[in-house]
């Protein structure tokens, strides 16, 4: 079960790259939490933290807690030069901040509301499709929809012309993708980063050269008290976007069906109530988030929940324990879209303080329209969860392939 053995003495380990634990993890942070809420993973020299509050703590003093070795727990993206590949996810105090404003200048919320036609005609183009094959047999919903609507919406926003968007897709999939056993960045993915950064190199410069009303335009643009964005600041920007957005939103809209399809009673209510499409979406980030654990660099020794943690340590956050810290949720291993609001303003799926996710808003745009459609689409829906077929990273949790039968309501 879930990458630790469970016997009554048998030792906790932590090995996140494990199949085993990616497939169900839960059982795994329930026993951190319990036993060892700060525990010692010495096979990969990591500090875990598992309960709510500590997660809590660690994400909002980055003093102490540092981005700049990045967040990845892959070895050879754990570097000073992090942010050359991860933007201001990977820097601290006045570095961040800087890099955030200038950003934050272009990437405004009027620009992501604006989106929302577009995400509303590529949602109805994907959709139709995606029923019309499950008329005659099963769709996936991953391949139909979750997985070409997130990338379809961040490179219309960036300006990537349409023919591009697969193969940009394809390269962003190969970044995240863990075959089993590999604890590092795979060589594939290690080509799929320089290609993807060489693209959106050209990408900046035609810009530069010709702007346009998109994203990229708008950063080559942004001016804050004088100052601008370089080149390689634009490009390792884009490139989160893609790997960051593209496939949390991704694994949001899949792990949203899987979840409501286990619960029947849950499904009939939401997909008669489009009001209940927002709860089931905040219950999904709480129940199964798809970006499950951030790592920080731990700058001086320190204590964490009593724990002492020496300076220079690789510390692990993992949010997917936290939403489901018994201290904070009731019943936390229930899904449950009538869940009390005061108790899902507490989750962590996009962090919190100075890197709360800059993107929270354009991934509960995607899916609140997305999942309003489908409902307003579908009578019923069922996931084949025998043959889903998950996604094996330690970044994102979801799947790969989806097979779902839709009941189309009649007109």
């Amino acid at each position: 079960m879930s990458g630790v053995s469970t016997g009554a003495t048998s030792a906790l380990s932590f090995d996140p790259y494990d199949y085993a634990f990616q497939d169900d993890p839960y059982p795994t942070y329930q026993r951190l939490r319990d036993e060892a809420p700060v525990h010692h993973a010495a096979a990969d020299d990591l500090w875990v933290v598992s309960r709510h509050a500590d997660v809590f703590a660690v994400l909002r003093d980055d003093e102490t807690f540092s981005n700049r070795m990045g967040v990845s727990l892959d070895a050879s993206a754990w570097s000073p030069d992090a942010h050359r590949v991860m933007s201001f996810l990977a820097l601290d105090g006045a570095e961040q901040s800087r890099i955030r404003r200038l950003v934050s200048a272009a990437f405004t919320p009027r620009r992501v509301r604006e989106l929302a036609p577009e995400v509303q005609a590529l949602t109805e183009r994907y959709l139709a499709s995606t029923l019309e094959r499950s008329a005659d047999s099963d769709a996936d919903w991953i391949r139909d929809l979750a997985g070409k609507l997130p990338m379809d919406v961040i490179s219309e926003m960036m300006g990537v012309p349409v023919p591009d968007r697969d193969e940009v897709r394809r390269l962003a999939d190969l970044v995240v993708h863990r075959e089993d056993g590999v604890r590092d960045v795979p060589q594939a993915g290690m080509e799929a980063s320089i290609e993807l950064m060489t693209y959106y190199a050209a990408m900046v410069k035609e810009r530069r050269a010709a702007p346009s009303d998109d994203l990229t335009s708008a950063l080559v643009a942004a001016e804050v008290d004088g100052d601008r964005l370089r080149d390689g600041e634009i490009m390792a920007f884009l490139f989160l976007m893609v790997v960051a957005g593209n496939e949390t939103t991704t694994k949001l809209l899949g792990n949203a069906l899987f979840h409501l399809s286990a619960h029947p009673e849950q499904r009939a209510q939401v997909l008669a109530d489009p009001d209940l499409v927002g709860p089931w979406i905040e219950e999904t980030l709480r129940h199964d988030t798809s970006s499950q654990m951030l790592a920080r660099h731990v700058e001086r020794a320190t204590e964490v929940g009593g724990v002492a943690v020496p300076a220079g340590a690789k510390m692990l956050v993992l949010l997917g324990s936290a939403n489901r810290d018994e201290r904070v949720f009731t019943d936390p291993t229930s899904y449950d879209v009538h869940r009390d609001k005061a108790e899902l303003a507490q989750i962590l799926s996009f962090g919190t303080g100075r890197h709360f996710c800059l993107g929270a808003n354009l991934a509960r745009l995607e899916a609140r329209i997305v999942l309003e459609e489908l409902v307003r689409r579908v009578a019923d829906l069922e996931v084949h969860a025998d043959r889903a077929v998950r996604v094996h990273s330690t970044s994102v949790r979801g799947f790969a392939s989806l097979p779902v039968t839709f009941s189309v309501r009649s007109s």
